[in-house]
């Protein structure tokens, strides 16, 4: 479901973007280990469940994937979304709430900081996602996709990606979309190299994080 047909990078690109997600991942792992470990602990400690929440993504070319996270919301949270629509804050297919009622404690805090996200290094290891691309979306919300906004697929996902560095979850669906492709279309190595120096302040200040 592309709008411009499959991308073809140069093979020098693929090796490079490849190594430095089989290296960015890995040193990010072995970093972050301890807090992943007290993440994990504190999921389970402030309420019941897993520590876990999966569901599966589109990747690449709109291919499938299982996508893991740190569990931010309680148990019951799918069951109580139909309910919550009404306060939907996004634009497009996109579900958000800034104060969400699903969220636990622990998961404020993890998403605010984008913790939540630190499981998703192994899915770069795998060479499902990659440390720059956009944001894997749900199979439901691509399918209420103009054409024209498919051309996001184009790439490997991302942990990272144009528009977080611009304002996260302050812009609006179609702003995200613009962004993605511009990505898309001007994506490089260096680009890549520049996004995730980006992404440091864009964390740490938690800018435009629900």
């Amino acid at each position: 479901r592309l709008g411009r047909g499959q991308l073809v990078d140069p093979l020098g690109y693929l090796i490079a973007k490849r190594l430095l997600d089989i290296a960015g991942a890995f040193a990010a792992l072995v970093i972050a280990s301890p807090i992943m470990l007290v993440t994990a602990l504190a999921v389970v400690l402030d309420s019941p469940g897993p520590v876990f929440y999966s569901q599966y993504r589109l990747g690449r070319n709109g291919k499938p994937f299982r996508f893991y996270k740190f569990r931010s919301m309680n148990v019951a949270a799918p069951d109580l979304r139909d309910s919550l629509a009404a306060s939907n804050e996004a634009t497009g297919p996109v579900f958000k709430i800034r104060r969400d009622p699903r969220i636990t404690r622990v998961g404020r805090m993890i998403r605010r900081y984008s913790i939540d996200e630190l499981p998703q290094l192994f899915h770069v290891l795998r060479g499902s996602m990659s440390l720059v691309g956009p944001r894997p979306p749900i199979p439901s919300e691509v399918d209420e996709y103009e054409p024209w906004q498919t051309e996001r697929l184009a790439v490997k996902p991302g942990l990272t990606c144009l528009w977080q560095v611009s304002g996260r979850s302050d812009l609006g669906f179609d702003d995200w979309v613009r962004l993605d492709i511009e990505y898309v279309r001007r994506h490089s190595f260096w680009i890549d190299l520049k996004l995730l120096l980006l992404t440091i302040p864009a964390v740490i200040t938690a800018r435009g994080a629900y």
